[in-house]
């Protein structure tokens, strides 16, 4: 990420808020590399694997989940700078948290995520 923007992780991260508000694919895949690596469990029961390679075969992912749950909304909590990535944490709404940590290539686009959400309490 740009070091000399202040601001540029808290920017950046109320526009993946409002990506995934949006529900947009288009918009939500606008700020990932055509290379994009992201690992999350929720994958695996809908597209078979935690790890996805390419922003196609994430378009895919994100769509069946965005399907089966059209209410899906996030809301940022907090975000973490460190060298060219930021961790986001959050909550979705039915009040689980999560955290999204991305990592950034040259052109600012995300090149590597992964998502870790909040291990149930018993």
């Amino acid at each position: 990420m740009n070091k000399d923007l202040t601001n540029e992780p808290k920017r950046f991260s109320n526009d993946w808020e409002l990506a995934w508000f949006s529900h947009d694919l288009d918009v939500i895949l606008s700020q990932y590399s055509e290379d994009i690596i992201f690992r999350s469990n929720k994958a695996i029961p809908l597209v078979g694997s935690g790890e996805i390679k390419a922003k196609k075969n994430l378009r895919t992912y994100w769509g069946k989940a965005l399907a089966g749950q059209p209410d899906l909304n996030f809301e940022v909590l907090d975000v973490f700078e460190g060298y060219d990535m930021l961790v986001i944490l959050y909550s979705n709404h039915m009040g689980i948290r999560a955290t999204e940590t991305l990592y950034f290539d040259d052109s600012d686009q995300i090149k590597q995520a992964s998502a870790c959400h909040q291990v149930a309490k018993n």
